[in-house]
């Protein structure tokens, strides 16, 4: 323990300056023995550091701690000392040792699951999950880890504050992988279909050598909110999905594709007929939920159909087309896709009478020129992102090796075998 007493003075005595850090990181690498070797022993000194300027001896020495086994009631205490360690530390000290922090990280995750209360640790995570990103673009490990936290807490509206950033770098796949599918789950609870098509949509293309269970179960929820938002599904891939994925997807997923088929005809009968014979998939899949939004859906879509063909029709007349019972449910879906904004349409309460209108939009006020024009500017920022990720990459000689060698599509290698089915 001398030994160990004596790094904490240098720990205090090298914490202020770029340079005394970088040489003190040098000193903590060398002491990595020591601390796996005293790891039960070491909490006592947390208290002679001050994790704001200490933040990298201290990161080394509760990374050495926390590494220990623990009871369920230890964990409580851990969890409060790593929140804490996580608010106040310093970003520039912890980064130079990414991985003990992304351990620390990942073990408060792992005792706060083990505790059943994830609600403690979605703030704690997404400090620190900002403080090892170098810029937004990046996706970090913790990503997926704040997400599932996000999810399980039932915080949507939290976890959609980092599915705002446009990610253009990733070091692992499986993160990128559990990013979008935690992210599309998240936008699914928020009722934010078009970004939740989006995240499930590049799970499912995305570079894989082999299938793996998050791609299988991204794009069972793929195809029910296809459903729910459009109205329809293509079975066809687009041609920059993995030929693994195209091979292999759809055999996993035959009960979704049947469902597409039932859905198709528009017949709400046989649809609801179709999902109570295999409600036990669907539940075992853990989807019933959303599949009972697409049977709800279908309703919508009739009625969206009614628009294309008359200019009035009554209620009831409303009610016996769609399958509805009675015309005060029809009119209650009615004022719900006035309200959504999905048909255009008045009712007149005397007659029971609908009135189709067409879309009031004009495209030309300041609310609707400030939108296309960031959105223009976003198409600009991306556009010059891509340039220049093209132009790296033309460069980079492991790239121009390998399509020199093989003259085939570049494709990540990432899951060297199918992982056990993936639920949350």
């Amino acid at each position: 323990m001398n030994s160990v007493a004596t790094l904490v003075a240098q720990i205090q005595g090298l914490s202020g300056s770029t340079s005394d850090v970088n040489q003190l990181h040098t000193i903590l690498k060398q002491f990595e023995d020591l601390f796996k070797s005293e790891s039960t022993r070491l909490a006592p000194l947390l208290t002679e550091l001050n994790p704001s300027i200490h933040s990298l001896g201290y990161l080394y020495i509760l990374e050495a701690c926390s590494s220990a086994p623990i009871s369920k009631e230890q964990a409580s205490e851990l969890v409060l000392s790593v929140a804490r360690f996580i608010d106040l530390s310093a970003a520039e000290q912890i980064r130079l040792a990414p991985d003990k922090f992304i351990s620390v990280c990942k073990r408060f995750k792992d005792q706060i699951m083990l505790l059943e209360d994830p609600m403690r640790g979605v703030a704690p995570m997404l400090t620190a999950l900002r403080k090892l990103q170098y810029s937004s673009v990046q996706l970090t490990t913790l990503h997926p880890d704040f997400l599932l936290l996000c999810l399980l807490a039932k915080c949507y509206k939290t976890g959609l504050s980092i599915l705002e950033d446009d990610i253009f770098e990733v070091d692992q796949p499986r993160d990128f992988f559990l990013y979008c599918y935690y992210g599309g789950m998240i936008c699914i609870g928020q009722k934010k279909f078009s970004k939740a098509l989006e995240l499930l949509h590049n799970v499912v293309t995305a570079p894989m050598s082999v299938l793996n269970a998050i791609a299988i179960e991204a794009y069972k929820k793929y195809i029910l909110v296809s459903l729910i938002h459009l109205g329809q599904f293509s079975i066809s891939f687009p041609k920059y999905t993995s030929s693994v994925a195209q091979r292999n997807l759809k055999n996993f997923s035959q009960p979704y594709l049947e469902l597409v088929n039932s859905y198709c005809t528009g017949k709400i009968s046989e649809l609801e007929s179709f999902v109570q014979a295999n409600n036990e998939k669907f539940e075992s899949d853990k989807n019933l939920g959303l599949v009972k939004q697409v049977v709800s859906s279908m309703y919508k879509r009739n009625i969206q159909r009614l628009t294309q063909t008359y200019l009035t029709l009554s209620l009831q007349d409303i009610a016996h087309t769609v399958q509805l019972n009675s015309a005060k449910e029809a009119e209650m879906h009615v004022l719900q896709m006035i309200q959504d904004g999905e048909i255009y349409a008045t009712i007149n309460q005397k007659d029971g009478m609908v009135r189709f209108l067409e879309d009031p939009e004009q495209y030309k006020t300041c609310e609707m020129i400030e939108r296309i024009d960031s959105s223009i500017q976003r198409m600009m920022v991306l556009s010059r992102k891509l340039t220049d990720m093209g132009e790296q990459l033309s460069c980079d000689p492991l790239y121009l090796g390998k399509v020199g060698r093989e003259r085939q599509r570049f494709d990540f290698d990432d899951f060297d075998t199918v992982p056990s089915k993936f639920t949350i």
